[in-house]
């Protein structure tokens, strides 16, 4: 087995420091986009989930403009943590735009979003003519 020798034990945590100094630098600049789910609630409704964690609600913005859904927001880095006390930083932070087509199904007036643990969901109503309906046939005598 060889030996071998560290010339400098604390290469590899200046290493760490300049690449979190770097992450700092480049905050500003970054974007991320959160990961969505998106669905049909039977014939009532299509629902948008958007993961959102560790936000305020007074950061996400939402709106309906031509046909087009459009969210976004800014995650901030927390206050109380002072940027030399980071080790590591994987989270995303920063703005985010994210903007969906909606189908002419959806009733634009009656959209409704909700933010709890995390997780933004919005509802988006279909109109009651894009609703099915079951007609009955008659039977001629």
């Amino acid at each position: 087995m060889a030996i071998v020798r560290w010339t400098d034990p604390f290469q590899e945590f200046a290493q760490l420091q300049n690449s979190i100094n770097r992450v700092f630098s480049d905050h500003a600049a970054q974007s991320w986009v959160p990961p969505v789910d998106i669905f049909q609630n039977g014939n009532k409704e299509v629902v948008i989930k958007a993961e959102l964690p560790d936000m305020n609600r007074d950061d996400i913005d939402i709106t309906v403009d031509n046909g087009t859904l459009t969210l976004k927001g800014e995650k901030k880095i927390a206050e109380e943590v002072k940027e030399e006390q980071f080790h590591r930083i994987e989270r995303r932070y920063g703005t985010f735009t994210r903007s969906f087509s909606l189908p002419e199904t959806v009733d634009a007036g009656k959209v409704g979003a909700e933010y709890k643990n995390g997780v933004l969901t919005i509802t988006l109503p279909l109109r009651e003519e894009a609703k099915p309906r079951q007609i009955k046939v008659e039977v001629a005598a």
